[in-house]
């Protein structure tokens, strides 16, 4: 395997050497033969999907994780259509991103360049293997796959496709690549291609991301970890609490930017909680509550919570709930469990709100709006790579700009120093 790894990285890398002087004409014409070669290979796609999800049934994959894995035919015509979003941002590569002229006559401009190869691991969704490889695409750099094994027939039929559009345009068809083993030993080697792969990016659960940091000797991108929380302050608007709470668990709990943790303050909470806990049990949400949640709801449902509880990425249709005493105690909750993805204040006052946005640190931080608007699309980034939780490099929704980095181009007459 580590030969086929090392075949890999060199196809890689002559890929994103062609790639970082394509022009965007050239790169959005690879775009739109991927995009179309997905819907042309739709029923190959599907069929490979439909075995990987019996599979994982058999196995136990709950329901909400089963739907990440699961394609459709309006998923496959998802996925083209977001390929054909990315053809249709801007190229940030050669922008100029700022420039001067030196006292001794040197033009210095601070230009965006493509990263190279990026590696990415990740689990069971097959719309990533897409995603990625458009945005990868049209930022310059070649990347290297590696999806979960739930998920392996899937994503091979769609890089098949993929490399097939990549050949009907003209283009180096290494510039996608996908790992046929997904065995924890390939992936550890992956994460050693030291001098192959210019940065890694983890995207899944916790487990994997630890796993990635602790292991890799390439730079990482860590992203994906998401227990958001819902804040709902004295000054809220109990049905507007509701539909942000109820949206954000259950709308797709299964994802990164789902509500995983309810916090009501004291003062408004016999009045919000049922209100809240009602809209919850309908969309099928169990509860896990502090001593006092349980006092007022009243309900056996409701299951205690434990220490567990308030650091758990669900990822399930299961939402913990806590009373705090005051926005400060909500804040200090936050800082204690939050993985710094998403989090969200509901309150009708203006300095809650400027207290919650100044003193909450994560890469998004919502005002009477749901958390699950942390995506790419929907911050007009087009389909994204992941969120990264970290401070360096990028953070938030990983778009076109945050694959890229940069490079001094220096412009002179002969100058010596």
């Amino acid at each position: 395997m580590s030969e086929l790894l090392e075949r890999m990285g060199a196809g890689a890398r002559a890929a994103a050497r062609s790639l970082a002087s394509a022009t965007a004409g050239e790169k959005n014409a690879a775009l739109e033969c991927m995009a179309r070669a997905l819907l042309e290979r739709e029923e190959a796609i599907l069929a490979a999907n439909r075995a990987d999800a019996e599979a994982a049934a058999a196995g136990g994959m709950t329901k909400s994780l089963l739907d990440r894995l699961s394609l459709s035919p309006a998923r496959v015509a998802g996925m083209a259509a977001g390929i054909r979003e990315v053809a249709a941002l801007a190229d940030p590569v050669g922008e100029i991103v700022e420039g001067g002229r030196r006292p001794n006559g040197l033009r210095i401009q601070k230009t965006r360049v493509p990263l190279g190869v990026v590696g990415i691991i990740y689990e069971a969704r097959p719309n990533v293997t897409s995603d990625a490889a458009a945005l990868c695409l049209k930022a310059g750099n070649a990347v290297i796959l590696r999806g979960g094994k739930e998920a392996l027939r899937s994503n091979a039929a769609i890089a098949d496709a993929l490399r097939a559009g990549l050949e009907a345009a003209g283009q180096n068809p290494d510039a996608v690549q996908l790992i046929p083993d997904t065995s924890r030993e390939t992936a550890n080697a992956m994460m050693r291609l030291h001098g192959v792969i210019d940065v890694l990016i983890p995207r899944g659960g916790a487990g994997l991301i630890r796993a990635v940091v602790e292991n890799a000797t390439v730079p990482v991108i860590e992203t994906g970890v998401g227990n958001c929380h819902i804040y709902v302050d004295r000054a809220a608007d109990l049905s507007m609490a509701a539909a942000i709470t109820v949206n954000a668990k259950a709308s797709r709990p299964s994802v990164c930017n789902a509500a995983e943790t309810l916090l009501v303050h004291a003062d408004i909470a016999a009045q919000a909680l049922p209100v809240i806990a009602r809209g919850l049990k309908d969309a099928g949400v169990q509860l896990r509550g502090c001593e006092r949640t349980r006092e007022i709801l009243n309900d056996p449902a409701v299951l205690p919570a434990t220490e567990e509880d308030w650091a758990a990425e669900y990822l399930d249709y299961i939402m913990a709930v806590r009373v705090v005493p005051s926005l400060e105690a909500a804040v200090d909750h936050i800082a204690a469990y939050g993985t710094g993805h998403s989090e969200c204040i509901v309150t009708d006052s203006h300095a809650a709100a400027e207290a919650f946005t100044a003193r909450v640190d994560a890469a998004a931080v919502y005002v009477n709006a749901s958390t699950r608007f942390t995506d790419g699309g929907e911050f007009g980034l087009g389909a994204e790579i992941g969120i990264s939780t970290q401070k360096l490099h990028a953070r938030g929704p990983m778009g076109l700009r945050e694959l890229t980095t940069v490079k001094y181009i220096v412009y002179g007459d002969g100058q010596v120093r």
